[in-house]
C-alpha cells in the first residue's frame, strides 16, 4: 500500500544571494631541483641540439623528478606557497581541486593527500583528470563553487610528472616534457572576476596522445596534435572573446598551455597578438602538462606583467581531445611571491 505521507511537488529553496565575483588571490609554483639540458637529450638520441630546437622552439632545459621523488610533494609545496601568497591560513581553504594525470599511485587520489600535507584537513578534495587542459578545468570548477556561495576559498592545482612516462628513445617526446606544479587560491571578490570559462571535447583525438596500462609510456602523433591544437585554440579564443564582448586588444595577456613554441606562435599569428600580449615560458620548463599555465603565470608575474586588474585569457588543449578557455581579471597580490 502506497504511503500517503508524500511531500508536495515544490521546488528546492533558492540559494542565498546571486552569483558573486571571484578572483585569483594567490599563486605558487614548484619545480624539481633536477635539470635536464636539451644538449644531453640530443646526445642520447644521436641528433644535434639544433634539430630538437627547430621542432620544439627554444627549449634549452626542463626539470625532472629524481628517483624516489613524488609529484604529490611538489604539488603540496606549490599549494603552500599559493596559500601564503594569498595571505591565508591552510584552515581557510574549503576545497582542494588537483588536476593531474600522473598520480604517484593509483589510489588514493592526490587532492586529499595535498590537503593533508598543507593542513587543510577540513576541506573537500578531489582530482580532475583532463590532461594538459586540467588546470583550466580545475579553475572553472573552483570558481563555480565560490560564485555559487558553496565555498569561500578554493585551492586549484595543476601538476604533472610526465618525465616518468616518456620513452627516452622517442625523438617525438623525449625532449619535450618536464615536471612541475602550480597552484592558485581563489576567493570571492567583487572587484575582479573569473569567466566566462568554456570547455570542449572531441573524441576524434582519442588515438593521437595515448598511454595504456599495458605500456605506460606516452605516445603522441605530433603533427596531428599540432594541427588540431592550433585550430581549436584559435577558434576557442575567438568564441570566448565574442561571448565576453571583448576584442583581442582588450586583453592584456594571453597565456596558453605551453605545449611547444610552434603551437604558441601559430596561435599568436592567427589571432594577430602583439608581442607584449604573449607569454611563453617553455624555454626553461618544457611542456609540463597541467602545470604549464600556472608556471607561465608565475613567469609573467616575475616580469611585472601580472598586476591586479590585468585581463588574462587562458587556453589549453589536452589528450582526448579536450580543451578550454577562460577569461581572468587578476586580483590580489601582483608581486613575485
Amino acid at each position: 500500500m502506497a504511503s500517503t505521507n508524500v511531500r508536495p511537488a515544490t521546488a528546492w529553496p533558492a540559494a542565498p544571494g546571486a552569483l558573486r565575483g571571484c578572483a585569483v588571490h594567490g599563486l605558487g609554483t614548484a619545480l624539481p631541483e633536477g635539470v635536464v639540458l636539451t644538449s644531453s637529450v640530443a646526445q642520447r638520441l644521436g641528433v644535434k641540439e639544433e634539430w630538437i630546437l627547430q621542432r620544439l622552439g627554444p627549449v634549452r632545459q626542463r626539470h625532472a623528478l629524481a628517483e624516489g621523488e613524488r609529484i604529490t610533494d611538489l604539488a603540496s609545496l606549490a599549494a603552500r606557497r599559493a596559500i601564503e601568497d594569498a595571505g591565508l591560513e591552510p584552515a581557510d581553504i574549503d576545497l582542494v581541486v588537483a588536476a593531474t594525470t600522473t598520480h604517484d599511485d593509483l589510489l588514493p587520489n592526490m587532492a586529499p593527500l595535498v590537503a593533508g600535507d598543507v593542513g587543510t584537513d577540513r576541506a573537500g578534495a578531489f582530482d580532475v583528470g583532463a590532461a594538459c587542459a586540467g588546470f583550466i578545468s580545475a579553475l572553472s570548477i573552483g570558481a563555480s563553487q565560490i560564485e555559487s556561495h558553496r565555498a569561500e576559498a578554493v585551492l586549484a592545482i595543476g601538476t604533472d610528472g610526465v618525465s616518468r612516462f616518456v620513452d627516452p628513445d622517442d625523438r617525438g617526446t623525449a625532449a619535450l616534457f618536464g615536471d612541475g606544479a602550480g597552484a592558485v587560491v581563489l576567493r570571492a571578490d567583487d572587484d575582479a572576476r573569473i569567466g566566462p570559462c568554456r570547455l570542449w571535447s572531441d573524441a576524434v583525438g582519442r588515438d593521437t596522445i595515448r598511454m595504456t596500462r599495458e605500456r605506460p609510456l606516452l605516445h603522441m602523433e605530433g603533427l596531428e596534435v599540432y594541427r588540431f591544437a592550433v585550430a581549436a585554440l584559435t577558434e576557442a579564443t575567438r568564441a570566448l572573446l565574442e561571448e565576453a564582448g571583448l576584442t583581442v586588444a582588450d586583453v592584456d595577456l594571453f597565456v596558453y598551455h605551453q605545449a611547444n613554441s610552434r603551437i604558441l606562435r601559430a596561435v599568436a599569428d592567427r589571432l594577430e597578438l602583439a608581442d607584449h600580449q604573449r607569454v611563453e615560458s617553455i624555454a626553461t620548463t618544457g611542456n609540463t602538462s597541467a602545470a604549464s599555465i600556472p608556471l607561465a603565470l608565475a613567469a609573467a608575474r616575475d616580469e611585472q606583467r601580472l598586476q591586479p586588474g590585468v585581463r588574462v585569457l587562458l587556453g589549453a588543449i589536452g589528450a582526448g581531445f579536450i580543451w578550454g578557455t577562460c577569461l581572468v581579471q587578476w586580483g590580489g597580490n601582483g608581486a613575485p611571491g
